[in-house]
Order: structure tokens, then sequence, then C-alpha cells
């Protein structure tokens, strides 16, 4: 039985479940209100990695325009800014990479409608969606903006908060040396803030993104408020100052003369809530709408997990598309079952992180940068959020993955 599929939303998560569905027969319109050529000169979207597991499903879509190896970065780099400071590396199985969406997305289109995809370039108003839903089989909602993003309740019991926990300032910036081989550093500044170093395909080559995650009352708050086109050097200095202070590390990678926004507009700020949401709603002739992505479950930024697990949950609904007669509320709900502890395992992880670090957390931090098998194991499971979620979420779990990965000689030391 053949399906149609209306897709709305042109992120990550509705392109690769638009090319997976266009892969295997199943006739996909992809519904977005922006053109590729629209991308070059907007701003900042955001700065994303996608990791092994994530560049895997991008061969399986036939996507090779990044497969250069040096294009990739190969470990992470961990600092902690403590009395003591920490500082300890964990290493991938395979690599990782980060391309600027201004890039990369209007790329996916144009893949998709060389391949004879539809798409749709318009804004949907309330008014349309039961028409709109009545074109297709199935309706999927993967862009969280509009009446459409709206139609999806919160589930409180998976979204603890109801504001930002970190106040961005996110820049792709020049003048920053990247090492041999590229890593992502990621740096703790407590009481203050994190930032996660990421090297980034852009569009004159490999810029560096500063994904600056500042603690509110800490003191870069106001960083995420502070206007570029109003004093470029205010700008570029404050962040220096904050980056010596703060996260030292990166600091010391930067030629302070060539520092700069790689553009004016490689810059982002403002702050993210959070939150998942129910994710199927059925209309009155009985089509279902189901949610795919930021529009089912927003994180944080901080542990890069968002594309990621995006690009996970557009797999799994294809690959049920594919497979199924009927497309109903049965449906959703299975899909639902198969998504659903990736997904919020990325978010509980997350939310984790957003805290201060426990008891149990410190024991672990201490023991990374003693013990590199945990480091790296920490590290690759960066693509398995609920493997990571099975030796986090508790103490004890915690404990118990420290004593399994650790030495005898060494483990009453870090059991300490």
């Amino acid at each position: 039985m053949g399906h149609r599929i209306g897709i709305v939303g042109a992120g990550v998560a509705g392109l690769h479940l638009a090319l997976y569905l266009q892969k295997h027969g199943v006739e996909a319109v992809l519904i977005t209100d922006r053109e590729p050529d629209a991308y070059r000169d907007s701003r900042l979207i955001n700065t994303v990695a996608h990791h092994h597991v994530t560049l895997e499903r991008e061969r399986q879509l036939g996507l090779d325009q990044w497969s250069d190896p040096a294009l990739h970065y190969t470990y992470h780099d961990h600092v902690f800014s403590f009395p003591e400071p920490i500082r300890f590396r964990g290493d991938f199985s395979s690599p990782s990479r980060a391309v600027d969406y201004r890039l990369y997305l209007p790329a996916l289109m144009e893949v998709f409608a060389e391949r004879g995809g539809a798409i749709e370039y318009r804004r949907i108003e309330e008014a349309e969606i039961p028409a709109l839903a009545a074109r297709f089989d199935l309706l999927v909602v993967a862009a969280g903006r509009g009446p459409l993003g709206q139609l999806f309740d919160y589930r409180p019991e998976h979204s603890p908060y109801t504001q930002p926990q970190r106040r961005l300032c996110v820049g792709l910036y020049t003048g920053v040396r990247q090492p041999d081989p590229m890593n992502v550093t990621l740096s703790v500044s407590p009481g203050h803030g994190e930032m996660i170093v990421i090297p980034t395909v852009t569009f004159d080559g490999i810029a560096t993104a500063l994904l600056m995650e500042n603690v509110p009352g800490g003191d870069m708050e106001g960083l995420a408020g502070l206007r570029y086109e109003d004093d470029p050097a205010a700008f570029r200095q404050a962040i220096l100052d904050a980056l010596e202070t703060h996260h030292p590390t990166t600091y010391d990678r930067i030629d302070t003369a060539r520092f700069d926004l790689a553009q004016p507009q490689d810059l982002l700020q403002g702050g993210v809530v959070p939150t998942v949401r129910r994710s199927c709603v059925t209309f009155d002739d009985g089509t279902c709408a189901i949610a795919l992505g930021d529009v089912h479950s927003v994180v944080d930024p901080m542990m890069g997990q968002g594309a990621n697990i995006a690009s996970y949950a557009a797999f799994v609904l294809g690959e049920e598309i594919v497979a199924a007669e009927v497309l109903d509320e049965r449906f959703c709900e299975k899909v639902d079952l198969r998504r659903q502890d990736r997904v919020l395992a990325a978010a509980r992880w997350t939310n984790l992180m957003l805290q201060p670090p426990s008891e149990a957390m410190g024991r672990l931090i201490g023991t990374m940068s003693q013990n590199k098998a945990l480091a790296d194991d920490f590290t690759e499971n960066f693509n398995y959020p609920e493997r990571q979620w099975d030796r986090l979420s508790t103490p004890a779990r915690i404990d118990a993955w420290i004593t399994r990965m650790t030495p005898p000689e060494l483990l009453a030391g870090a059991m300490a």
C-alpha cells in the first residue's frame, strides 16, 4: 500500500525523513517557509556536531558532500577549571563532524529536489491545518514555530524547567588555532558556565564555534545580550576577557589580532527551555499528526544531542512508515515506543548536566582524568545517550561504572 506523507519543516529531522522515504519509494512532500538561496545571508542557525551514528545515516542516504577526513574531528578534550584544574581526553571510535547548517540544510533540500522530491515553500496558517492534514495519510510536524507546533502539549514529567538554564552566546570565529588532529573542547568554569569549542565547516572553510553556555547570575551572563553591531571591538574584547578568565586553555589558542566573528551575522544569542511534548494528534477525519525533532523534544545544546536524536528519530519514523499498512494512533504509539529510550535519555542526561555536579559525578570526573578507558567510554556515548543515561542516572550506577572500568589497584583512590 502506498502512503503519501506531508513533512512540515526542513531541519535535519524533516530532511532526513524526506530523503529516507524517497529512497524507499514512499511519496513525501516537504513544506518549509525558507528557500535554499535564503540561507546564505541569514543569521547563524546553530552550532551542531553530527556524531558517527548520524554520519552513517547520511551515508545510507547517499550524502557525501563533506566526506573529506580533514573536515572531521576525532576526540573530546575535557577541561574543568576547578581550584585544581582537571584536563583529560576522550576518543571516539569513529570521527564526528560539524557543518554550518546554512550550508547543510539547503544542500539536502537541493538533493531531495534533484532526486524528484516535491517541496512547497510557504507558511502554514492555523486555519489551513485541517485541510493540510487531509491531503496526506500522515502529517509529520518537524518545525515548532507557528500553530502546528502548538498542537502538541507539554509532558511535564519530562519537562522540569520553565526557563532557560543557560544564557547562550554562540558564534563562529576566526583566529582560533585548531589542534592536529582536530577536536572538540568541553570547558567548564564552575558556577559560571560551560563552553563547547567546535571546528565547523562554514562558507570560507573551517571556523571555530564557541558555544558559550553561561549560568544566569554568573560572570558571563551579560554576553548573551551584548550586541556585536553596536561596537565590534568592544564585543571582541568582552569575549576575550571572559575566555582568559574562565576558559584559559581556549584563550591560549587565540591570535587576538585575528580574532573576530567569521561574518557579522555569525552570532546567536538567547536561551533554550528543555521540553518534551506529546507526539500524536488526531484530526476529525482520522488523520494523525506526529511530532518529530525539536517539536517532540528540544534539549539544551550543551551535550550536542539535538540534531543526532532528531536524525535517529527520523529514521525510526521512516522505517515504521515503510513497514506500516495503516498510519493511525496505534502506528504513532509504536513509533514512540521505539524512539523514546534514546530521545528521553538524551533529555534526561542533558538536564542532569545543567545542574551542579553531585558527589558521584565529581568522582566520575576525577576518575576519568586518570582512566583513559573510562574517558573514552564517556565520549563514545555521545553517540548513544541511552547508554550514557544507563551509567549516569543514579549515584549507584555511576559508582558501578567506575568500578567496572577501573583496574583494582586504582579503585580505592577513585572511590574515595
